[in-house]
């Protein structure tokens, strides 16, 4: 066992975080540590190494096992070091040998015969190669290079860099160091998508135990073997994966509500034997007895959840057009950086897309043109009818500093109650006396939460969302991802968390070479694209015809239809196998957007009909309940027909666009 925690109970005044708590950590494990906000999980982490001490219990540390604790507090650290001799820093002991190494050069210079001092030079060069010294400049670079600093960032101060990166560059060391245990607290907050997956893979093979925690569910999925869970002062361990997790933790809890009622109706029954025998002289030592065994009673809780299920629900005022945004010959630079060139694209009534990358590609500076708030070379094109709330982290700056959070709600005009209000509130994790507060007193992350909240409840029929689920936790996420796919209106967001983004997009758009491309389907399927193409070995991030080969290249060759462009010269036979191929693809593509409508409409309706069986007054009328259940049963089956040829002329649509680019 590496650490762990034995029996520990742990309180912050009168407010116990966890109580006899056992956790044992062992060699090789991958471990999510989850719960929800305010439950304690970085407490927990630093009782682990030892900067906070146990009311009760011990905490176990072997002598010999190495930790590393990566968090946000880490950030008051400052130098005008550069980031590589940062990162270097972890190679301590190595920087230590090799000044010793020059000192004994030095005298080895005068005094060449010395074999004491031969000796002691071979020792010292053969020590600094079995700590990876001689490889240890190579190993940063690749590191700091994979969380997505640049060759020439290297050289560049530590002090240069914002708080996100810096604390890349203290990751970077802590991997470096290669601790036995290595505690990570919100690893992924700072990383975008391609930092995110490269440290996936490196953890996968890294050599010790790590314990997360994250609200990114995705990377906990790929990552963990193992949920600990802090929830009702107690720690619950489950043995698989989050989504293991879940299912997990259902079972347990329905299990744990018929042990309750069971061990209830057993109390019940005891009471009134109780109750009817204890005056009658011959039944008094068995009323006796009922109760003695009462006492010793282990009492089974009836299982509650922490955070009640509340429900976000979104109303839109008005339809928009067709087309809410058309953008045409698009270019922005900031210096010699160029963002998009000469780009086009379309936002229809209904897309919900999800803008991904690299950051520094220009997600953000793209979501503020689409606003309206970025200035640009080109054409931005309003559409009618068009609603837009914007939430991006410079909203915060337009809250009223003097509103409680309530106040400052109702300023949107949303005409819902203060007890609504208070219940979406508690969606965004403030609880009770929260909504009196006044804006002044929120932390950076609070007021973000609040400003979402706004954007929410503003009736929009299109939202721009830059980050929104920063200062979220897991349970507050699923609320927004359901509300946003009942959501009548149009969408376009910039996240890093790719469960959020795999569960509300509809289109991916990535800025590849200065042009947006687009791919029609959700981040799964985008995935599952780029797989295909890498293992044709075409390169997705480089090609410029890359996303060409998705739906999207039917839209811009009809937006582009007055382009004329002069074909290369190709053989006859391979150009009529061509035009039989996007014959083909045109047929299937139309099938396939038939499909799509009549799922939309089955699904409408599959969802009044299991509105109408909610209700009581359904099953008041028996020939209406039949008849309901009856057309409930029908549409499903439907829907899951549906939804299965759907799924195959979808693949054919994806062989024919391979083969149309060939």
């Amino acid at each position: 066992m590496l650490a762990g925690l034995q029996n520990v109970t742990f309180e912050f005044g009168a407010r116990a975080i966890i109580e006899e708590a056992t956790w044992h950590i062992h060699p090789n494990e991958r471990i999510g540590l989850i719960g929800y906000n305010g439950t304690g999980k970085s407490t927990i982490l630093k009782l682990l190494v030892g900067e906070y001490s146990p009311s009760k219990g011990e905490v176990i540390r072997s002598r010999s096992t190495s930790i590393g604790y990566l968090h946000q507090d880490l950030l008051s650290f400052d130098t005008n070091d550069s980031i590589l001799q940062v990162a270097l820093g972890a190679f301590e002991k190595v920087l230590q040998l090799e000044k010793e190494v020059e000192e004994l050069g030095k005298q080895l210079e005068q005094n060449h015969e010395d074999e004491n001092l031969l000796h002691l030079y071979s020792d010292k060069l053969h020590e600094i190669e079995t700590l990876g010294g001689y490889n240890m400049h190579h190993r940063t670079e690749e590191i700091l290079q994979g969380l997505g600093f640049s060759n020439s960032d290297l050289q560049r101060p530590y002090k240069e860099f914002s708080g996100g990166w810096r604390m890349r560059v203290l990751l970077a060391k802590m991997i470096l160091q290669q601790p036995d245990l290595l505690l990570l607290d919100e690893p992924t907050n700072h990383l975008d998508l391609p930092s995110i997956e490269w440290l996936e893979k490196y953890l996968q093979h890294y050599q010790g135990s790590v314990v997360i925690v994250s609200h990114d569910r995705w990377f906990l999925d790929r990552m963990v073997t193992k949920i600990v869970e802090v929830f009702q002062q107690d720690l619950h361990i489950y043995g698989g994966n989050y989504s293991f997790y879940e299912k997990e933790k259902e079972l347990r809890m329905e299990m744990q509500q018929k042990a309750y009622e069971n061990q209830q109706d057993f109390i019940r029954q005891q009471e009134r034997f109780i109750e009817r025998f204890r005056a009658k002289a011959s039944k008094a030592a068995a009323a006796q007895s009922a109760v003695k065994r009462l006492e010793k009673l282990d009492v089974i809780e009836a299982p509650t959840s922490d955070r009640p299920s509340i429900r976000i629900n979104f109303s839109v005022d008005k339809q928009p057009g067709k087309v809410l945004c058309e953008l045409k010959h698009l270019s922005k630079h900031f210096g010699p950086i160029q963002i998009v060139k000469n780009a086009q694209a379309e936002i229809e009534r209904g897309d919900k897309i999800a803008l991904i990358g690299a950051n520094g590609k220009g997600k953000s500076t793209l979501l503020r043109i689409i606003a309206g708030t970025e200035s640009f070379d080109g054409e931005r094109k309003w559409g009618h009818n068009v609603d837009e709330s914007f939430y991006a982290q410079h909203q915060l700056e337009s809250l009223d500093l003097n509103h409680t959070l309530i106040d400052e709600l109702k300023t949107c005009g949303s005409q819902k109650t203060d007890q609504e209000l208070r219940t979406l509130l508690g969606c965004f994790l403030f609880s009770g006396d929260d909504a009196d507060k006044k804006i002044r007193v929120l932390s950076g992350g609070e007021k973000a939460r609040i400003a979402l909240a706004k954007t929410i409840i503003s009736k929009a029929n299109f939202l721009l969302l830059d980050e929104p689920t920063n200062h979220l936790d897991m349970h507050s996420v699923g609320l927004l991802i359901e509300a946003l796919n009942k959501y009548e209106g149009s969408i376009i967001l910039v996240s890093h968390d790719r469960y959020f983004v795999s569960k509300t997009a509809n289109k991916i758009w990535e800025i590849i070479d200065g042009e947006i491309k687009e791919f029609k389907g959700t981040y799964t399927e985008y995935l599952e694209w780029k797989e295909r193409m890498a293992a044709k070995k075409e390169p997705v991030a480089d090609s410029k015809e890359s996303l060409a080969n998705t739906p999207k290249k039917e839209i811009t060759v009809e937006k582009k239809a007055e382009i004329k462009q002069t074909p290369a010269p190709v053989n006859d036979s391979k150009t009529v196998i061509n035009k039989e191929v996007k014959k083909e693809l045109n047929r299937q593509q139309k099938i396939l957007q038939q499909l799509e409508e009549k799922i939309n409409t089955i699904t409408t309706e599959k969802n009044k009909l299991e509105q109408l069986l909610s209700d009581p007054a359904t099953y008041s009328d028996k020939v209406k309940f039949q008849q309901t259940e009856t057309a409930y049963q029908n549409h499903s089956k439907q829907l899951n027909q549906l939804n299965s040829e759907y799924e195959q002329v979808f693949e054919k649509v994806m062989e024919l666009e391979t083969k149309v680019m060939e």
